[in-house]
């Protein structure tokens, strides 16, 4: 208890450097316990506390020596408080017959150098009338004895102890009597295993003993360390003692007063185990006590001055026993009552456990026939324990947030900066920058930790992202000090968080002169979305009719620009401009995750005219015309309706003679024209604040006046083997290998032959030096060969009639190309991608050579739909191998080779 016995009695319960905050009010209480009083003061926060008595309207300020010789001492509480403990016969106490007994304090706060400083008045009186023959306090800093004023008889001059003649006898059983007014102390005898030590009643004052007279009752008050006082063992226990006899005088008689005391001391009274303190105080304390006839009436216990019943002891697990020789009594570590104190040796943090125990005994002896009350505040600490400081991480990384608490602290623990690998932040910066600090109590100890919260946005916070996911790392050094003693610790730490980046499904598109080709790809997540193409779910029938085809990142499929789900924005003199829309849904929430949409122009002629004067005329409805009907539009001639129609088009046949059509002669040509629309009779019925457009579509058709036309017909033999066929023209085709299914770089020439392992092969084949949109390239069948012949064996068919093999478990995956920097014409290439396992075929030769071959039909888009200048294996089933070799769609055929790859299995 050295920390507490510093000049002025000043208490410092936080560093001068923490920064002012707004304090709490402060609380004064004072509480009678008996023959002392009790006075808590606080919380505390920042403050120094000065304490001084006031007497005569004087402050005098108790220093640590006035508080051994007038009966003070202070600590502090787990919460911040000083407890001040006074004895009711202190020095300074205003008495009233030995019933009453008032001290008054001046509580003087200093706070550092940001605050003001603050007084405060308190005064409290205590009644205590129930006074035994001899009253004992033991504090950690003074004992004192209170003793009744009677003596067993008036001695001669010369019969006191100055005269050796007739020595004392403390424990003498005479008949006493009131001692009277006229009696005043003059010396005091302390008695020493040296031997006696006399001293008059100022000598001893002066050497910081207490010498008090009140009414009834002289009191005697010794530092715990004297030079008067002496050790003495009793029953194993080493106790500290001072005797003494007082002597009185009156003319020319003098009468003594015998009074003694003795505490214990805590090495070699309490043992302590892991979790138990236990502590032996004899109850027969030789020499305070005589050798007759001894009988303890009353045992009680208490923490802090304060009694506790058996209920309150046996909540906190206190437990006070009596055998033949002590008063045996157990406490758990950790318990309530008292507290953990910090020290830091070489950066290691220790703790001990303290502990202020209260026994109170009352006994009598036959000896004497008189009462004795014996009261010990017994400071326990323990020693030093080694207390790891632990960081537990509690970061959940989809959070965004590391978390994480350290401990396990004292209470006199506080944490004052945190310093990053570029800055130092304090506390109040920390809160700005949006850290959650906290300091929580632990619920069975009197430890606490502190909890860290820091969003991996912060600044201070590393990212480093790679593969898919980012790693968030954190270095930290907690900045710690402990309060009253002005040390300062620290302790660092890293936390490491890896977090899988979401990454959403998205979707892309393009189109052809007759498909929109679109790609899905699943994102971080994988496959946990619904598709919606137009405004119906992606179901099983739906993907099927739409060429649907997936693997275990993304899927596909193919949507004709006549189908029922694609939108028509506009139709234009030669194409049709249509939209495609695509979204993905959350299943859970039902909300959007990601929308899509991709319109194109496609080559389209609605009208067609026929050479013995018909003609055909489709109707489509619009987007911007939703309500049309077109079932209710006519020709010119509103008699003239369509020969078909549905809630997407109508179609109209008629001679150029009829339904209102117009002639217009022109130079070697004639034009005919008509305009489809709705009715006037319609037109009126409609609501006048209608905003919806009306719909008039223009049809013509130009005849030749004079011309004759030239019918060609050639016929192409099939091929039993594949072959390369001279073009004609400049039309040229290549077949390259992609990095990846970007498709944004390519193997170089010089790399081959290339090495590859377990990864999927990526081709494209592009139709060369062409700039009609008009014309398309198809893949009609496509093989791999261990040499650079085609026509070599053994051979992997992996294109047939323009599909993928069926045959194969390991199926080439079209790729849907679209515009780019690169790409101008996406009719001009075709992609496709091989998984290598196709070539594996169960063989032992686990490295093999292999080129790839493809046959290339160059078609013409604008003739009529099928066979294999349809689009690859848009209808398989359905579509013969006559169709396949009509070749009044095609412009020419074409051969290319790839290789050697190298396949390392």
């Amino acid at each position: 208890m050295g920390h507490l016995l510093l000049l002025r009695w000043i208490l410092l319960l936080v560093a001068a450097n923490i920064e002012a905050q707004r304090k709490p009010p402060i609380n004064i209480r004072a509480k009678c316990l008996g023959n002392i009083m009790r006075v808590e003061v606080g919380p505390l926060g920042g403050s120094l506390l000065d304490v001084a008595v006031i007497m005569n309207n004087t402050a005098i300020v108790v220093t640590p020596s006035i508080a051994a010789q007038c009966g003070f001492s202070m600590k502090r509480d787990l919460f911040g408080n000083a407890l001040i403990y006074i004895s009711l016969q202190n020095c300074f106490a205003q008495n009233v017959d030995d019933e009453l007994f008032t001290t008054a304090l001046q509580l003087r706060l200093q706070g550092n150098q940001f605050s003001q400083e603050e007084v405060y008045q308190v005064a409290e009186t205590c009644q205590y009338d129930v006074w035994a023959s001899r009253e004992v306090i033991c504090d950690y800093n003074y004992m004192e004895v209170s003793v009744r004023r009677a003596t067993p008889e008036d001695l001669p001059l010369s019969g006191h102890p100055l005269h050796p003649s007739k020595p004392s006898n403390p424990h003498r059983a005479a008949e006493k009597r009131s001692m009277d007014a006229g009696f005043e102390a003059t010396t005091v005898v302390f008695f020493t295993p040296e031997g006696e030590k006399p001293m008059s009643v100022i000598a001893a004052q002066q050497r910081g003993y207490g010498i008090g007279n009140t009414p009834t009752r002289l009191v005697l008050r010794s530092p715990m360390i004297a030079p008067e006082t002496f050790m003495q063992t009793v029953v194993g226990v080493p106790m500290r003692f001072f005797k003494t006899s007082t002597i009185f005088e009156k003319k020319w008689f003098a009468t003594q007063i015998d009074a003694a005391a003795g505490c214990p001391v805590q090495e070699g009274s309490v043992f302590v185990t892991q979790n138990t303190i236990t502590w032996y105080l004899p109850q027969q304390m030789d020499p305070i006590t005589s050798s007759g006839q001894f009988n303890l009436l009353e045992v009680h216990f208490g923490i802090n001055g304060q009694r506790l019943d058996a209920v309150e002891m046996q909540a906190r697990e206190y437990s006070v026993t009596l055998n033949d020789f002590y008063i045996v009594t157990e406490l758990p570590i950790g318990g309530v009552g008292g507290y953990y104190k910090s020290h830091v040796q070489g950066d290691l943090y220790y703790v001990s456990y303290m502990i202020e125990p209260m026994l109170e005994l009352l006994w009598t002896e036959d000896a004497t026939r008189e009462q004795t009350r014996y009261k010990v505040f017994f400071h326990i600490a323990t020693h030093l324990r080694p207390r790891p400081l632990e960081l537990i991480d509690n970061t959940v990384p989809g959070e965004k947030m590391f978390r994480m608490m350290l401990g396990h602290f004292a209470a006199d623990v506080a944490l004052m900066n945190i310093t990053f690998p570029a800055e130092v932040l304090s506390m109040p910066d920390c809160s700005a920058r949006g850290f959650n600090i906290l300091e929580h109590m632990s619920p069975n100890t009197s430890l606490k930790v502190f909890t860290l919260q820091v969003p991996f946005a912060d600044p201070a916070v590393l990212q480093q992202t790679g593969e898919g996911v980012t790693v968030y790392s954190l270095h930290l050094t907690f900045g710690l000090l402990i309060l009253d003693e002005h040390v300062t610790f620290s302790h660092k730490a890293y936390l490491k968080a890896v977090v899988q980046d979401i990454v959403l499904p998205s979707v892309s598109g393009g189109c052809d002169n007759h498909n929109f080709y679109v790609l899905v790809k699943y994102g971080s997540q994988g496959y946990n979305f619904q598709t919606t193409v137009g405004k119906r779910y992606m179901t099983p029938s739906l993907a099927q009719h739409y060429e649907y085809m997936e693997n275990r990142t993304h899927f596909s499929f193919v949507v004709p620009f006549s189908a029922l789900d694609v939108t028509v924005e506009a139709i234009e003199a030669s194409s049709i401009r249509s939209r495609l829309d695509i979204v993905l849904i959350n299943p859970e929430t039902n909300s959007q995750i990601q929308e899509f949409s991709v319109a194109c122009n496609f080559p389209s002629t609605l009208t067609e005219c026929f050479p013995n004067g018909t003609m055909t005329a489709l109707a489509l409805k619009l987007e911007s015309v939703p309500l049309l009907n077109p079932s209710q539009l006519t020709l010119a001639d509103p008699s003239c309706g369509p020969v078909h129609s549905d809630d997407r088009y109508a179609f109209f046949v008629f001679a150029v003679n009829s339904c209102g059509t117009t002639r217009k002669f022109m130079t070697n040509t004639m034009l005919y024209e008509n305009e489809i629309s709705l009715p006037d009779e319609l037109l009126m019925k409609k609501s006048p604040t209608s905003e919806e457009p009306e719909y008039h579509l223009k049809i013509s058709c130009f005849y030749d006046i004079n011309t004759s036309q030239a019918v060609a017909f050639n016929t192409r033999p099939r091929r039993s083997k594949p072959y390369a066929e001279n073009s004609e023209g400049q039309l040229q085709v290549v077949m390259r290998l992609a990095l990846d299914d970007s498709y944004h770089a390519f193997q170089n020439s010089e790399d081959y032959p290339i090495a590859k392992y377990l990864q999927p092969l990526y081709f494209e084949v592009e139709l060369l030096k062409s700039t009609n949109p008009l014309v398309s390239l198809e893949l009609e069948n496509c093989w791999a060969t261990q040499e650079e012949d085609g026509t070599s064996e053994p051979r992997w068919h992996l294109i047939t009639d323009g599909c993928p093999n069926p045959a194969d478990p390991y199926q080439v995956v079209y790729h849907p190309v679209w515009t780019d920097t690169r790409v101008r014409y996406p009719s001009h290439f075709k992609r496709f991608e091989i998984q290598m396992f196709a070539f594996a075929d169960g063989k032992n030769d686990m490295s093999t050579k292999l080129f790839v071959h493809c046959d290339v039909v160059i078609c013409n888009s604008k003739s009529p739909l099928g066979g294999i200048c349809g689009g690859q294996c848009s209808n398989p089933k359905r579509t013969t191998k006559d169709q396949k070799r009509d070749v009044s769609q095609v412009y020419g055929f074409e051969y290319a080779s790839l290789g050697p790859i190298r396949f390392n299995f």
